[in-house]
């Protein structure tokens, strides 16, 4: 399929599933989850029409697994990254690894030293298992500045981390202590 159409529709579908359902009068359930045919019929009736067939290509070939499927097929939902604070994605608090990285730019350094990185309008801080996806997230808004995040010090002081089903580390806040602000 059109590598262009497959991203114009992932971000369509990042925008309803992860931050305004409201835009197509989609109804997503308490743990994120919308019905799929509600989804195609009303994508339908807006300007993002798409079939079965091409929603299953954009969640089998997302390079960062952001949408999943129910084992039928018959609900979908964004694996992280919610604005709608309603939503619950039935997380359980597991023991991180050492350290975890967050990608960002120079312009958000004095704000993170600060305070810390924080999820901002988002459930969820986001955090990465290697430097190469902390890179490329960093890279999307300019040059990126890798931050090491000492994530099983900060589970022993009593934070929560999460794993979404795409492998992104996932919590509240992460205090400034336990950055390691080296550039």
């Amino acid at each position: 399929m059109n590598e262009k159409k497959i991203k114009r529709i992932s971000k369509f579908l990042s925008l309803i599933l992860r931050h305004n359902p409201d835009k197509i009068n989609l109804e997503l359930d308490e743990n994120g989850w919308a019905n799929v045919d509600e989804l195609l019929s009303k994508s339908s009736k807006g300007n993002t029409r798409f079939s079965m067939e091409t929603l299953e290509e954009v969640v089998e070939t997302n390079d960062k697994k952001r949408f999943a499927f129910n084992g039928d097929k018959t609900k979908i939902r964004a694996n992280q990254g919610h604005s709608i604070k309603t939503i619950d994605l039935e997380l359980e608090v597991i023991e991180p690894p050492t350290f975890l990285y967050h990608g960002t730019v120079g312009k958000f350094m004095q704000s993170i030293r600060g305070k810390g990185l924080q999820k901002m309008s988002r459930q969820h801080v986001h955090l990465s298992n290697d430097l190469e996806t902390a890179t490329k997230v960093g890279s999307r808004r300019g040059h990126p500045i890798i931050l090491s995040v000492r994530s099983k010090d900060m589970y022993d002081a009593g934070h929560a981390f999460y794993q979404s089903e795409n492998g992104v580390w996932l919590t509240d806040e992460v205090p400034p202590e336990f950055i390691d602000f080296k550039e």
